[in-house]
């Protein structure tokens, strides 16, 4: 079978499609053939070799990607969970099944330090899949496991929004515009950002109630002021880090959350966290969820027939042009690797 690996000096440059021989299941492992894996901006990093909770080494050979869909093929000994021919998604933390997390949870994300989904066969914990709704391609399947399932636990795991409430959305990638079509389908108001007025006129055929160009509107939590009335939002899904902070410290209410989900602009000035006393707002970061918390957000998904949507897709051994679309920011939505 075929995988990718990339390793030191790290970078696109160093994706390699390898052979390699087909894995066994273990016990307590399902085999799955795989059909696509979606890239996140974590994939990104990792393949550069800037990310994970124990730094990667010269000596490290990673297989990429949390994030896929596949078949079981074999059955380890004792899988009770799933059957040959069952379709299925991978789980961004192998062994975060339900509760809140630890550090032994949030230590088995795949890609690194665990084997990700990058291959045509991998074997995988029974415990670290999932069955997926039948209505949804395989395509879209792949991109539920970390940024679907971070826009679900953001909005509804920890913030408990509720009809009416006004959330906002940073840019058009994939957690943002999961964001949209769950805020949309629960009854919540909607702004969102972007620097492309395309994009923006995407995000309102999918439900956006306001739009903000941040190009030409820097100082976005001006309109998101008016959009409520002086008062402010009930959510922002903060996305830029350093860059977006002080933005969404203007924008969010008295009592409002914020949550702290990715660094796509950088590190940025620090914020006063003066400003979080004045207003009583919640900072809260957050990494994906729990199996359990997939399953919720899936029945969601089933019940309201939501449509992830899939913008590009490349051959899986065309991955160092995927993540130079991604790098470049010309998705709306998620990008795919197809097998």
């Amino acid at each position: 079978m075929r995988a990718l690996n990339v390793a030191a000096p790290w970078g696109l440059d160093q994706i390699k499609v390898v052979e390699a021989a087909d894995p066994m299941p273990g016990p307590g492992q399902v085999l799955v053939r795989m059909r696509a894996v979606s890239l996140n901006y974590r994939d990104l990093l990792m393949v550069n070799g800037m990310y994970g909770r124990g730094a990667a080494s010269s000596s490290d050979v990673i297989t990429p990607f949390s994030d896929g869909c596949g078949v079981v093929e074999a059955l380890g000994a004792g899988v009770t969970r799933f059957k040959v021919g069952d379709r299925v998604a991978t789980l961004f933390f192998q062994n975060w099944t339900s509760g809140g997390p630890d550090l032994a949870k949030l230590t088995s994300a795949l890609g690194f330090p665990i084997p990700g989904a990058g291959a045509e066969l991998q074997t995988f914990s029974q415990e670290g899949l999932s069955k997926v709704p039948d209505f949804l391609s395989d395509h879209q399947v792949a991109t539920l496991p970390c940024a679907a399932l971070t826009a679900w636990r953001g909005l509804f795991e920890d913030a408990r929004l509720e009809p009416g409430d006004t959330v906002v959305l940073q840019g058009t990638g994939g957690v943002s515009i999961f964001g949209l079509q769950f805020a949309h389908a629960a009854g919540l108001r909607t702004v969102i950002t972007s620097s492309s007025d395309e994009k923006l006129a995407r995000a309102k055929a999918l439900g956006a109630d306001h739009l903000v160009n941040y190009k030409t509107t820097p100082a976005w939590s001006g309109p998101v002021r008016e959009a409520t009335g002086g008062r402010g939002a009930d959510f922002v899904m903060e996305v830029g880090g350093g860059g977006t902070i002080q933005e969404s410290m203007k924008a969010v209410r008295i009592g409002g959350h914020i949550a702290i989900i990715g660094v796509v602009a950088g590190a940025g000035e620090p914020f006063n966290p003066a400003s979080l006393i004045g207003n009583s707002a919640k900072l809260q970061g957050l990494s994906v969820g729990s199996r359990d918390m997939f399953e919720a957000m899936c029945r969601a998904i089933d019940l309201h027939k939501i449509q992830p949507v899939v913008d590009k897709v490349f051959p899986f051994t065309e991955a160092k042009a995927a993540f130079s679309a991604m790098a470049a920011g010309e998705h709306f939505g998620k990008i795919v690797l197809a097998f």
